[in-house]
């Protein structure tokens, strides 16, 4: 998976043992929340970054001009497309994208893994370089005010968060908060039981329903 306080081969172990049993269904899941959901903030011919890609849900699946995905784990390249461009590195570093060049900024379940509050703040400020003005940034991640003591159940978890928290630090970059939902998607797939696509995509119609089962926040903002 990601950028963390963990080294890569660690990382390498850890997402392999948590997710490979998943694949398939992640996979199902994130094609489907792409697109009824995400497809809507991405212009067609926009060059969009997934950020801390993993095993690349959500970049492969995108429909867009040109995909970049971002890793410190060095086995994500072998899960993304083709057409993806892959930049191995730990995301803290300045990035190898020239400035304004980006559309969309994409990032879901990373900014927990980060060992630092400024951590996270120096990759938000990578950020805003990278994105043209009027670009986006999309974040999504576990809510700890929803989730308590279970926001820790995986161990790499370091940086607890909420929507209000982030949506701060990113006004503190001077993103603009566009949407910022406390509530959006449930907190895992691992293990727990298969959804079908239709009810996915029902849950995805129903924003009152995001109130009752959600956990993660979901965050959308652009650089003015």
């Amino acid at each position: 998976m990601k950028n963390s306080a963990n080294k890569p081969d660690e990382l390498e172990r850890t997402y392999r043992n948590r997710f490979d049993a998943h694949m398939e269904y992640r996979i199902r899941v994130w094609k489907t929340l792409v697109n009824k959901f995400f497809s809507r903030y991405v212009p067609a011919d926009a060059v969009v970054l997934d950020l801390g890609c993993g095993h690349g849900e959500f970049i492969n699946n995108v429909q867009c001009g040109k995909k970049m995905a971002m890793d410190l784990n060095p086995a994500a390249r072998q899960y993304l497309n083709p057409n993806v461009v892959f930049l191995e590195q730990d995301c803290t570093h300045p990035w190898n994208i020239p400035e304004s060049a980006l559309d969309v900024v994409f990032t879901s379940n990373f900014f927990e893994h980060l060992p630092s509050k400024q951590v996270l703040n120096d990759i938000l400020a990578h950020a805003r370089r990278a994105l043209r003005p009027g670009g986006r940034l999309i974040a999504l991640g576990p809510n700890i005010r929803f989730l308590g003591g279970a926001y820790w159940d995986f161990y790499d978890h370091h940086l607890p968060l909420t929507d209000s928290s982030v949506a701060e630090m990113l006004r503190l970059q001077e993103f603009r908060i566009d949407e910022s939902k406390d509530r959006f998607l449930p907190y895992t797939m691992v293990n727990s039981r298969p959804v079908p696509n239709t009810l996915i995509s029902l849950y995805l119609s129903m924003p009152f329903v995001w109130k009752i089962f959600g956990k993660q926040f979901l965050i959308i903002a652009t650089r003015p």
